[in-house]
């Protein structure tokens, strides 16, 4: 991360701007508990507590992920949606597209076709109808999309849902980290900022040549480098 002469200095911050957001990148783009961004930090001669680091977090965490989330291209028509248990005892519902970008999540106390209307719904209001629904085999996908969307052509099979599956592992490995999700409220809030956070610098390397990784890599740098003139502005 460069250092930026408009993020001098943030409106009730001790720190300069460029801190605050190199803070907040390591912690959602890595693996990375708030002490270890501690001590990243330290090693560079910055002495922040990890508590302050937690404040940062939580202020702007959110509104880089809405930054990301409004420049996002028009997601693909082909939606996987699945559902995960978290240690709270409640579920994660993950909605992403053809593409492996995530859509939305949405922490609940359940799994039953009130909840999946209500994840549904969501998906539904913020970005229309998709061409094609991809589920497990969980009987309440099967009953929100007959009420909500009855028109679209759903494919409920397991062995079609691994995209979905496949991007709970950054939500576990987190979850690893926290030793569990304090709350829904907590999950809530971390999950929906560093799905979008992560997936901004994860580019999928493996459908891209070194050249073009490098440049998406680049372009990931400049978007975040523009979020973070939006804080001051």
């Amino acid at each position: 991360m460069k250092y930026h002469p408009k993020l001098s200095s943030l409106k009730g911050h001790r720190f300069p701007g460029s801190i605050v957001s190199y803070s907040v990148w390591a912690y959602f783009r890595f693996n990375m508990s708030l002490r270890d961004v501690e001590d990243l930090l330290a090693e560079r001669g910055i002495a922040v507590s990890y508590e302050t680091i937690r404040s940062w977090v939580a202020k702007f965490g959110q509104q880089y992920a809405r930054s990301i989330r409004r420049d996002h291209p028009i997601p693909n028509d082909k939606w996987h949606l699945d559902e995960v248990v978290i240690v709270i005892k409640g579920q994660l519902w993950r909605a992403i597209d053809a593409n492996g970008d995530i859509l939305d999540i949405l922490v609940q106390s359940c799994r039953n076709t009130r909840a999946a209307i209500r994840f549904m719904r969501k998906l539904v209001k913020q970005y229309g109808e998709p061409r094609v629904l991809i589920t497990d085999e969980l009987g309440s996908h099967g009953a929100a999309k007959r009420q909500l969307i009855p028109g679209v052509e759903h494919r409920q099979h397991k062995g079609l849902n691994n995209k979905a599956e496949v991007s709970h592992r950054q939500t576990r490995r987190r979850e690893k980290i926290f030793g569990r999700f304090k709350s829904p409220r907590q999950a809530q809030m971390f999950l929906a900022a560093h799905d979008q956070i992560a997936c901004l610098f994860r580019p999928r390397c493996y459908t891209l040549s070194s050249n073009s990784y490098r440049q998406a890599r680049s372009d990931a740098h400049s978007l975040w480098c523009e979020y973070s003139d939006e804080l001051t502005a």
